[in-house]
Formats: structure tokens, C-alpha cells, sequence
């Protein structure tokens, strides 16, 4: 049966909700963790069709009415922390796996259109972009790093082609006063870029990506995120990410192929003694879904989405210390 999309005025679209509740099949009873409860389209879904316990994580204050509103509706069936998904093994245990672990990575609807959160460059107010439990602002970051420094954020985490110019051009302009507002901020942007008109995204789009990447440290939560979700999931439990830019996609796919069954080695140099132990997952083909043209008409928003799924294999967790390394850029970038 399909699922209807929400209307606009719900101000949630939970993303390829019908593929999220196939793949989580053929689970009727058990434990389903819901990472990114964001305005709750997938746990609500998830405790009106089925037995399933959910237990639902978000880093964001501002969700906590929609999960009371939930808990009072289903009882013990449903579980919310305030919590980052990175500290998934402060909510599971050995004794306490899950069935299936969803995260739906980026921004909701909800977050992008609370313009006093400064994610839209639509917005009028402070460059802030903190998701939740963050320790720092953008605007923060754009008043106080260094000219190489915000380069190698935007260049990197927002795969923006003029991030050198756009760099020097915060420099020059916090030098007469800090830059607080995302008017601020818009403007030097598209004083350093040539509008495109046959581009569908902002020109400011990627900057923005860059910067609120870096605020929320998400590179770094999605891989630790992942490690535990791989641990902490019953072995023939699955795993689904539904993800928005290419940075995430590469990481999903990444961890998803090189420690499957069909691609075991992760590293050319690793002996094949140890090959053997790094694999964590059942065969995969790098298959993926993405939204239906429905979809995308009804929720622009969702169009450049992509879900993946795994399925844990029946061994042991071993840690998978190659996926860090494999991704150390980022990693450094966003601790530096």
C-alpha cells in the first residue's frame, strides 16, 4: 500500500517514506531506531503499522513536542533521546541490538524554514546553522578563521569551485566589520561568483553546505554514526541511509561495499588472513534508490536523495579502522 505525502502545511516531508517502510521488511515485531527523528515521518509511520518498538534520536531542542506528542500516543512502544547519533552506543548495548538503524542525514524541512537558525539564505537573521548540541556557529567560524582555513571548508565539504575567492572576499570584508547576518554573508557570495543562469541551485548553496557541515561536525558523525549503527544492529539487521550530497553518498557506499562479503579487503595491502575480518555485511551491489518523479513534484527538496541499505552479516563486529583513514581529509578538516 502507498503513503500518502504530507501537505505542505505540515512543514515535514519525511523522504521516500514508502522505501524506508519496505526496506525495513520483513520486521513486524522488534526494535527499530530512528536516528534523525526530525518532525518524526518515519517513526510515526513505523509505531502505526506495526509491533515495532522505536527508538528515536535527534540533536535538535526543537522536536522535543513532536516526540512528547508521540510518547503519549504509543506508550512504551516509542522512545526519544536528545542525542547525536554518533553516541548511538550510550542508547544500545550488547544485550540491547537493534533490528533495523535509519538515518535520514541533512537538514528537514522544518530546520531550513526557521529562518532566526540562519541554514537558508533566504533568511534576514544571524548566520548560526547549529543543528543541536554543536560547540560552535557559523558565524563564529566566518569571523575568526583564517583565509586558508575557510578556503579548505568550502572548498572541500561544499565541492565549491571558487572557494579561494570567496574566502578572500570574507577577509576583506570583516576587516571594516564581522559578518553576522546571512544577508551578509549572501552578498559576498555573489560578489565573488557569476550568477549561472541554467544552474536549478543557488549560487550560494554550496557555500552554505560547507559551512553547516563544518558547525555540526556531520562527516564526522555520519562515520562514527555508521561504526556503531554496524555494531550495535542484530547481525541480519539492517542498515538504511538516505543521504543528500555526494560526500555522504561516498562515505555510505564506500563502508557498504568494502566490508561486504562480496568485497572483503578493504585495503590491497591488508594479508588475506585479515580480509576475512573485515567483513560486516551481506553481499552488496551498490544498489540504491532514489524518488520517484511524484516525489520529487510533490518535494523538490527530495531530488537529489539517495537510499541505501545493508544487511548485517552473522559475525562478529570488528572495528573497521580503514573506513577512518579512508576519509582522514574531512575528518582532520572538521577537528582541526
Amino acid at each position: 500500500m502507498n503513503i500518502s505525502f504530507p501537505s505542505l502545511e505540515s512543514h515535514h516531508f519525511p523522504v521516500m517514506l514508502n522505501e524506508v517502510i519496505k526496506s525495513c521488511s520483513p520486521y513486524k515485531k522488534g526494535l527499530v531506531v530512528d536516528c534523525t527523528f526530525g518532525g518524526g515521518g518515519y517513526s510515526k509511520e513505523l509505531l502505526m503499522r506495526s509491533e515495532l518498538q522505536v527508538i528515536a534520536l535527534d540533536r535538535d531542542e526543537s522536536v522535543k513536542n513532536i516526540a512528547q506528542d508521540l510518547k503519549k500516543k504509543y506508550q512504551n512502544k516509542f522512545i526519544f533521546f536528545r542525542e547525536k547519533f554518533s553516541n548511538l552506543d550510550k542508547i544500545l548495548s550488547e544485550d540491547n541490538k537493534a533490528d533495523v538503524i535509519i538515518f535520514d542525514l541533512g537538514l528537514s524541512t522544518m530546520q531550513l524554514e526557521d529562518y532566526k537558525r540562519g541554514f537558508s539564505f533566504k533568511s534576514k537573521e544571524k548566520i548560526d546553522m547549529q543543528m543541536g548540541l554543536s560547540a560552535t556557529s557559523a558565524e563564529e567560524i566566518i569571523n575568526k578563521f583564517d583565509e586558508q582555513t575557510l578556503k579548505s571548508i568550502i572548498k572541500n565539504l561544499g565541492e565549491e569551485k571558487e572557494a579561494g575567492k570567496i574566502a578572500r572576499n570574507i577577509i576583506k570584508f570583516r576587516q571594516d566589520k564581522n559578518i553576522t547576518t546571512v544577508p551578509d554573508l549572501v552578498a559576498i557570495i555573489e560578489r565573488s561568483k557569476k550568477k549561472d543562469y541554467n544552474k536549478k541551485i543557488n549560487i550560494c548553496t554550496k557555500t552554505f553546505q560547507a559551512l553547516r557541515i563544518f558547525v555540526n561536525k556531520e562527516i564526522s558523525e555520519l562515520i562514527e554514526g555508521l561504526i556503531k549503527a554496524s555494531k550495535f544492529v542484530k547481525q541480519g539487521g539492517k542498515i538504511i541511509v538516505i543521504s543528500f550530497h555526494s560526500i555522504e553518498d561516498k562515505i555510505v557506499k564506500y563502508y557498504f561495499t568494502n566490508y561486504s562479503s562480496n568485497k572483503s579487503r578493504p585495503s590491497r595491502y591488508l594479508p588475506i588472513e585479515e580480509e576475512k575480518n573485515n567483513i560486516l555485511f551481506e553481499d552488496y551491489f551498490n544498489d540504491f534508490f532514489e524518488p520517484s518523479v511524484e516525489e520529487i513534484s510533490k518535494n523538490p527538496a527530495s531530488r537529489s536523495a539517495k537510499l541505501r541499505f545493508v544487511i548485517r552479516k552473522k559475525n562478529a563486529f570488528i572495528y573497521p579502522e580503514n573506513f577512518k583513514i579512508k576519509f582522514r581529509k574531512y575528518l582532520d578538516l572538521e577537528n582541526a
